[in-house]
């Protein structure tokens, strides 16, 4: 977030090569939301001064961050009767690493209490400015058509994989990839061309807002190397993997590291900023069709799987699939749950985990709740997960939705699971909640509505940090490998009950992604027959007709006997 905000103001004044407003209708909503007169400005001045605003955030001593008050009003008493609504953002983690130093705070529900606060500065702080300030500068996703899985990949071209979280660099690199002096290099080599693909959020972030196809999650980024094809893998931070480089010593790839965050040993490292980027860019993508020239033909394997997917949705593009171009709002959604049709919506976000055969209990998950009529939203590596699967496509909803979803999607045009971005845009989930609460009908507060939130292959701490956050807005959130703490009835106890209390939401834990999707389900309709709903139109679909069986081929392992 705070390099996302240091890029606009960068570039608002002219010092961050490459690099524009590309959504200045949003840029003015935000001014307009912290109180900063746009009149008689030009788009780069209203853009420092947002962007000057929103750093002064990250050290702010008082007060609470202003992104807090987009909560419905009965949340926000919650958290200042709590002492957890976030002050600053720096200020919050400081606090935490003070109150954890050893001698330090020792009281379990206060400790908890200071874990939700620090949860609600990611969600409601940095992630939300990062996903604000990213569609200000890169510009607001829409719905767009791609592809994912290795078969992207394209074995007469120059392949460049992008790994990471920073939506800076990405953006750059499919920047330059169009570049005249580009394409003359990829000529001098003999390649068809260049295939940009992503992996994690980085592929995310440029596929939602341009297209570019996703290689796969965080378990695939070995497998990438093993196709033999991959010229360069470009990496910055978060869930890089330290094996890579002695992975890469078997094959030509040459992985480059650009964060002054983190560097790798035996990898070569450029570094990226800013100021140069676009210049930065067409280094790395240079080297990449250079090292295209050292690949050894017998090496080369690129699995055929790859599927179409559509990505691009947000809260603001989803008013208009719902409520159609002359009427946008969330009435269509509220009312197809009052109804029956739709039981709820869920969120399944998080990682991949070595823990689980890869994606599978992600995709357990979501067949069950989608055969339960319940629409599902998703992030990160979990969507690509989906995506793999070809389930982000509106003919999925034939395949896995109950009846009820089926009507729905199939009237809107849309899938029955929503790509919503990258990790930090699980604030884009947290504020189509608020848009639900605002369209009336389902409650005040966000733990009046029928939702749910799940990580079923959680492995990073980001993924808890998320949790935290999501639990803190009052929304019900299965994790499925516990949390280390259930040794301690008393801390297991205040995850798995008081915060609810508190705060509406908590956490449960199971393991099995059936039975997980099963306790969303039983939550969901518990919070339906609060609101006095009635019941739902159609029964779930039976389990054995949801989806297609898989092709043979599709269960060999790569490497595999």
């Amino acid at each position: 977030a705070r390099d996302v905000t240091s890029a606009l103001l960068a570039a608002s004044r002219g010092k961050a090569e490459g690099y524009s407003i590309k959504d200045p209708a949003k840029l003015l909503k935000l001014a307009e939301e912290y109180g900063i007169s746009s009149q008689g400005q030009d788009v780069n001045q209203v853009a420092e001064k947002v962007a000057l605003t929103l750093l002064a955030e990250f050290g702010r001593q008082e007060g609470h961050l202003k992104f807090t008050e987009r909560a419905p009003e009965k949340l926000q008493a919650k958290r200042d009767e709590t002492g957890t609504r976030p002050r600053g953002v720096d200020r919050e983690v400081v606090t935490a690493l003070h109150s954890t130093h050893m001698g330090g705070d020792n009281d379990a529900a206060h400790l908890i209490q200071t874990c939700v606060r620090v949860g609600l500065t990611d969600g409601w702080g940095g992630s939300m400015a990062a996903t604000e300030l990213s569609d200000v500068l890169f510009g607001g996703p829409q719905p767009i058509r791609s592809a994912a899985n290795l078969g992207v990949l394209k074995a007469d071209h120059v392949n460049v994989v992008v790994h990471g979280h920073e939506p800076t660099l990405s953006d750059a690199v499919v920047a330059a990839s169009q570049l005249p002096e580009i394409k003359k290099e990829i000529e001098k080599v003999g390649a068809k061309g260049i295939q940009l693909a992503g992996i994690c959020c980085t592929a995310n972030e440029i596929l939602m807002r341009r297209g570019v196809p996703l290689a796969g999650n965080f378990l695939h980024q070995e497998i990438a190397i093993l196709t033999g094809v991959v010229d360069a893998l470009v990496v910055d931070i978060q869930c890089v993997m330290p094996g890579l480089a002695q992975v890469a010593k078997r094959y030509h790839t040459k992985i480059v590291s650009t964060s002054p965050k983190a560097k790798f040993e035996n990898v070569e490292h450029l570094e990226f900023h800013e100021e140069t980027a676009l210049t930065s860019a067409k280094e790395l993508l240079k080297l990449a069709i250079e090292n295209y020239t050292h690949r050894d033909p017998s090496k080369v394997h690129i699995p055929k799987h790859k599927e179409d997917l559509v990505a691009g949705f947000t809260v603001e593009n989803t008013f208009k699939f719902l409520g159609g171009r002359y009427r946008p709002s969330f009435r269509p959604l509220n009312n197809a749950i009052i109804d029956g049709r739709i039981r709820g919506v869920a969120a399944v976000i998080g990682c991949n985990s070595v823990r689980y055969r890869q994606d599978e209990a992600h995709l357990a998950m979501v067949k069950e709740l989608l055969r339960h009529d319940v629409l599902v939203v998703q992030t990160g590596c979990s969507a690509i997960a989906c995506g793999k699967a070809g389930m982000l496509v509106p003919e999925a909803a034939e395949l896995y939705a109950g009846a009820g979803l089926k009507e729905v999607c199939d009237a809107v045009g849309i899938p029955p699971v929503l790509h919503l971005g990258s990790c930090v845009d699980n604030s884009r989930v947290l504020m189509a909640c608020v848009e639900m609460c605002r369209e009336g009908g389902l409650g005040e507060d966000l733990s009046d509505l029928p939702v749910a939130g799940a990580a079923p292959e959680w492995m990073s701490e980001k993924a808890i940090a998320i949790g935290f956050y999501v639990v803190g807005s009052g929304i019900y959130t299965v994790i499925a490998d516990p949390l280390p703490v259930l040794g301690s009835p008393a801390v297991t106890r205040i995850l798995t009950e008081d915060l609810e209390r508190e705060f509406g939401g908590k956490f449960a834990f199971e393991r099995d992604p059936v039975k997980g999707a099963k306790l969303m389900i039983s939550h969901i309709d518990a919070k339906r027959a609060a609101l006095g709903l009635p019941e739902m139109i159609y029964e779930p679909r039976e389990a054995a007709t949801a989806g297609r069986p898989l092709p043979s081929e599709s269960l060999a392992v790569v490497g595999g006997e």
